[in-house]
Formats: structure tokens, C-alpha cells, sequence
């Protein structure tokens, strides 16, 4: 029930949230001024810090709002989500500790630094970086769709709801961009811990609480539409989507931002084989869209509201509808603050690679200290533009682009990962591999959607309905590997000189 101490609550834990944020610029001092220091933390941060941070990101505003709603309006096709998170940790751990010894060895803060070192090529490097900023702009704009689905459940009823939902946004990104650039990753990493235990209290209670009123899930499912199991035409749909999404989340810069946070090789891997842990979690928030069905109350109101908003309301609504008012408070700040410590981690690696591997390549001079305040500058400004993003574009239209966003980060799977293991990628090759993906992937994106407003990720194929970004990836793959076969490439002698041993 929302009520006055919902409000309170709220505010005060809001309050909270930012006060840590900046006085994250305490924690683990260091130079500020180095980028270093600023984006990556110093590379100090242990197995407990990096797990919080990592998890940061898949524990999201829009995350917590979205897969319950697709659950609910769709299906279980979207319960791919857990497999997914399950399996991506191993592909991680395979590797992200590679790719942090040498980053450690070679002065990384970015993916594309890798890129342009083993391979000797800025062109690349660049490709890569524009490539991980396209992909994770639309990322973050979601999570302000999130944010935007909790102040609406909190102000349903109030006059001029749209208006402060926006007020309020602005002044929470405002605060975001503040402590962002004054703390950088310390800041983002201490606010994600608490965030997480936020949101990891709500879980459990909500759980707990909401199961035991209705008598169980069995009531929940008993009440649920047949979509709750997944239908035989599904499953290449559904084995391509978590396999492909698996593969795609450390390629986004912002995964790979977190893990080379780590202060060693070592303490990242405990990190990531601890962060299945966030599958379980995400297990039962899934099941938010089936357990509003043994809550008459959730559900009629949900049914109440214009079908293009109400999927997004499913989780507020919920817990409106079962907790008291001070609990609901805390759980929306939780969810609330899961798309702003996010959206900072995101906004700081896309940062980190226009400064670093597009405009210091204009400008191969820029000092140390420069390099670092024009990142902190671009990190608000993506923030922002994010926020602007979904202002102007329709929720519908923002949240369907980020489909665009994973087929369009897979494509730097051959140049980011494969590479980790192999010398023998001709940078060519992968260049155009690279573009043949994109091509692909676009194309078939606007095919499947007959060249109008985005709805589906999915093609038919001999195969059944498959994601589309498997498609897309295999034929760059393919591009790749015949390539490299006919003309085998090397990694530049400065590379290999310089990460003997690591």
C-alpha cells in the first residue's frame, strides 16, 4: 500500500544513496586525475566489491521491471533470462581473467586497447569502440525506463503525474552525473553494494511474503494463462536467445569496465564463480509475472491500465499491492536505484572509450590529467543523452532497440574473445567479418519486423525461430575463420613481447 512513510522512505534511502556516492571519492583513496584511479578504481577492488559491482549490472531498474513483465504479457520464452545469467559467468571466466592479465601487463582500460595492441591496427580499435558506444546507449536509456514504471506506480492518481516523474528523473540523474564525476567506479561500486542488498531484501520478502498469503505458487500458476510453459515452436528461439545473450553480456563495455576493476587475475575469477548467485535471484524474480495472478487485487488493476503501459507496471504493482507502505518505499528506491548505479557504470566505459580509442587517436597528445577530465565530461554527457533518449523516443521503440544493441555487440565476439586465445585472426578478416555481421544482423532485423516499428529479435529458419543475432554472428564467424585460414595473421611483436608471462 502506498502511503506517506512510502514517501519518507523513499526520499530518506534516496538521501542515503547519493551520500554514499560521493563519498565514495574516500574509498581506497587514489589520483583522481589519473584515468586509472578514476574508471577502473585503481584495478583495487576485491572479490566482494567486483561481485556487487558485476552484479550491479544484471540486477537493473530494467531488468527487475521487464523480465517479470514479458513473463507475464509473453511467456515463458522469457525465462531464457536465467539459463542465460547461469551460463554467461563460465564464459567469463574463461575470458575475462585473460584479458586482465594482460590489460594489467599493458596499461588496458578498454577492450578496443587490446584490439588496437594485438593487432596493431587503430582502424580496429576503433571500429570496436564505436561499436561497444552504439550498443550501450540504448542499455542505458532502459534503465530510465525502469525508473520511469516505479514513480508512475508511486504517483498513479496524482495530478500532473508526467511532469514530476520527469522532475524527478532529471534531479536524480542530476545527482547521478554529480557523484559520477566526482567518484568515478569508487563511487558506483559502493552505491552498487547498496543497492544490491536492497534489492536482494525485496526479493526475498516479496517472495516469502506474497507466496505465503496466496497459499504457494501453485495457486499463482494454477490461475496463470497457458503461456507459462513454453510451446514446442519455441525452443530454438529460446536455446539461441540465452545462449547468444550469454555470449553477449561480457562484450559490452561496461562488464568489461567492472572485471578489470579487479585487483588480480584471481580475485576476479572467485568474483564470477560466485555471481550465479544472482541467477537464483533472478530465478524468482521471473516468477513476479506469474505470482500477480493469485493477487486479485495486482491483477485487476494491471488490467485496469492502457495494455501498452501495464506490463511494466507488473512488479510496482505487486508490491504495492502486498507490502506495507515503508516496505514499498524501500523497495522502489531499490529498484529505482538499480537503474542509476548501472546507467553510471555504462556511461563511464563508453566514456573511457571515446576519449581513449577515437578522440586520442585525433589527438595522440592529449596529457594524462586532459584525457581524464574529458572522459569524466563525456561520462555525464552520455547520461544525459540517454535521459534525453527516452524522452523523445517512445518507450515501446527505446526498449525494442536495445534487441538491436545485443546483435550489435556480438559482432566484436571474434575480436575481443577469439582473439584472447589465438594469434593467427587476420585483422582484415575480422574487419570485415565485423561489417558483414552488422549488415546481416540489421538487415534481417528490419526483414523479421517487415521494415516498421521493432517488435521481434526473432527469424524463421530450417532450423525454427531462431535469434537473430545468431545469424548474424555465424556469418561474420564464417567470414573470419575462412579468412584467417587463407591467410593466417599475427599479433604485432610489441604485444607479444609485452605480455610474456602474463
Amino acid at each position: 500500500m502506498i502511503n506517506d512513510a512510502t514517501y519518507v522512505v523513499f526520499v530518506f534511502l534516496f538521501a542515503v544513496f547519493i551520500a554514499i556516492g560521493f563519498l565514495g571519492k574516500k574509498f581506497r583513496s587514489g589520483d583522481l586525475s589519473k584515468i586509472e584511479e578514476w574508471s577502473l578504481g585503481g584495478r583495487r577492488m576485491g572479490t566482494a566489491l567486483v561481485w556487487f559491482l558485476v552484479g550491479a549490472d544484471l540486477f537493473t531498474a530494467y531488468t527487475f521491471i521487464a523480465v517479470p513483465s514479458s513473463m507475464f504479457k509473453i511467456g515463458a520464452l522469457y525465462y531464457f533470462a536465467v539459463p542465460y545469467v547461469a551460463i554467461t559467468f563460465a564464459i567469463a571466466m574463461l575470458t575475462m581473467p585473460r584479458l586482465w592479465r594482460y590489460s594489467k601487463k599493458r596499461g588496458y582500460v578498454t577492450a578496443a586497447d587490446f584490439v588496437k595492441d594485438k593487432f596493431n591496427s587503430r582502424s580496429l580499435a576503433m571500429i570496436i569502440a564505436v561499436t561497444g558506444i552504439v550498443a550501450e546507449l540504448p542499455y542505458i536509456a532502459l534503465q530510465v525506463v525502469g525508473i520511469q514504471a516505479v514513480l508512475t506506480s508511486m504517483l498513479l492518481g496524482v495530478a500532473n503525474i508526467g511532469l514530476i516523474t520527469s522532475a524527478a528523473i532529471i534531479v536524480a540523474f542530476i545527482a547521478l552525473a554529480g557523484f559520477t564525476f566526482v567518484a568515478g567506479l569508487r563511487g558506483v561500486t559502493l552505491t552498487a553494494v547498496f543497492k544490491d542488498a536492497l534489492i536482494f531484501i525485496t526479493v526475498a520478502a516479496v517472495i516469502i511474503g506474497v507466496t505465503v498469503a496466496i497459499g504457494g505458487f501453485g495457486h499463482a500458476f494454477a490461475k496463470a494463462p497457458t503461456f507459462v510453459t513454453l510451446p514446442s515452436k519455441f525452443s530454438t528461439a529460446y536455446i539461441s536467445l540465452f545462449f547468444m545473450s550469454a555470449l553477449a553480456l561480457y562484450l559490452y563495455p561496461h562488464a568489461i569496465n567492472g572485471s578489470l576493476s579487479a585487483k588480480s587475475a584471481v580475485t576476479l575469477r572467485r568474483s564470477q564463480s560466485l555471481l550465479p548467485i544472482y541467477a537464483l535471484g533472478l530465478a524468482f524474480i521471473v516468477l513476479f509475472g506469474v505470482l500477480i495472478y493469485g493477487v486479485p487485487s495486482a491483477l485487476a488493476l494491471i488490467k485496469s491500465l492502457p495494455a501498452s503501459s501495464s506490463g511494466v507496471l507488473v512488479v510496482p504493482t505487486l508490491i504495492a499491492s502486498t507490502m506495507p507502505g515503508w516496505f514499498v518505499g524501500f523497495a522502489f528506491l531499490g529498484i529505482f536505484i538499480g537503474g542509476l548505479v548501472p546507467a553510471a557504470l555504462m556511461a563511464i566505459a563508453i566514456a573511457n572509450l571515446l576519449t581513449r580509442n577515437i578522440i586520442k587517436e585525433a589527438k595522440p597528445r592529449l596529457g594524462a590529467k586532459l584525457e581524464t577530465r574529458a572522459t569524466k565530461w563525456f561520462a555525464v554527457m552520455f547520461e544525459f543523452i540517454a535521459l534525453g533518449f527516452v524522452f523523445i523516443v517512445p518507450a515501446t521503440y527505446a526498449i525494442q532497440l536495445q534487441l538491436l544493441g545485443g546483435i550489435i555487440i556480438l559482432q566484436t565476439l571474434p575480436t575481443v574473445f577469439i582473439a584472447l586465445f589465438t594469434n593467427k585472426l587476420n585483422k582484415y578478416g575480422l574487419g570485415f567479418g565485423w561489417l558483414a555481421g552488422i549488415i546481416s544482423g540489421i538487415y534481417i532485423v528490419e526483414a523479421a519486423n517487415h521494415f516498421g516499428l521493432l517488435s521481434t529479435s526473432l527469424m524463421s529458419s530450417p532450423f525454427g525461430l531462431l535469434f537473430i543475432g545468431a545469424t548474424a554472428t555465424a556469418i561474420n564467424l564464417v567470414i573470419v575463420l575462412i579468412w584467417s585460414a587463407i591467410s593466417p595473421g599475427k599479433a604485432s611483436p610489441a604485444f607479444i613481447k609485452g605480455i610474456e608471462g602474463a
